[in-house]
């Protein structure tokens, strides 16, 4: 019997994705993506929580955009409760690529305070995306619990997702700028620093913040 030419191709791409050798299985993804179908959405989602190469992985993530919502959102909300970090950080990483708000009830407040810094960041990323329309200051409320939080990429995230949402961060932000921890009050200020100013760089905010803290007073813009 003759194996229809597509299946062939199909059979070669799934393959690929296995290969020992990163620019193979990049091909494949990419392969996946130019020519979707379902056969390829379970592959993709499972090597999205494996896959150790970063440029990989996006173009994993491409790949399932090109499909169907209706083929991917089951796998990827899957993937979120899942016990490996790189499936929940990477299956939130697409949601927000694909954009689509069927899978807000999915970003949940341990998400978006899970313990894996990565994990963390996407879903800050995430929800800034899916959020409803109208829960904006509800979400605020939750990301600011988070400020203060590890090293420079992860706080500057977090400014980053908060910004993004507007005005509606501002009373969220006063409180925690007059948090007991001083990384926190510092973080709020450099984020309402940015806020105002889109141009100021995080690193002249957080030391302007830093400055402020130290010398207890309050941000020279509030007074």
């Amino acid at each position: 019997m003759t194996i229809p030419r597509q299946d062939t191709h199909a059979v070669r791409e799934l393959q690929g994705l296995e290969d020992s050798r990163p620019s193979v299985r990049l091909r494949a993804a990419m392969a996946a993506g130019t020519t979707p179908g379902p056969r390829f959405v379970d592959k993709l989602i499972e090597r999205c929580a494996i896959e150790p190469e970063f440029f990989v992985r996006d173009m994993l993530t491409w790949a399932l955009t090109r499909h169907p919502v209706s083929m991917t959102l089951p796998g990827l909300l899957r993937e979120v409760r899942s016990e490996r970090a790189q499936a929940r950080s990477q299956a939130l990483h697409t949601l927000s690529k694909i954009g689509d708000r069927q899978a807000w009830p999915a970003i949940t407040r341990a998400l978006l305070s899970d313990a894996d810094d990565e994990v963390a960041r996407s879903a800050w990323r995430a929800a800034v995306v899916l959020v409803p329309e109208g829960e904006e200051p509800a979400l605020a409320t939750v990301l600011v619990t988070q400020l203060g939080r590890g090293e420079r990429e992860t706080r500057l995230s977090l400014s980053r997702a908060l910004v993004a949402l507007g005005e509606v961060i501002v009373p969220a932000l006063r409180s925690a700028a007059t948090a007991p921890d001083p990384r926190v009050r510092a973080h709020a200020l450099a984020t309402q620093r940015l806020l105002r100013d889109p141009d100021t760089g995080f690193e002249c905010a957080i030391e302007e913040a830093k400055r402020v803290v130290a010398l207890g007073g309050p941000d020279p813009e509030e007074r």
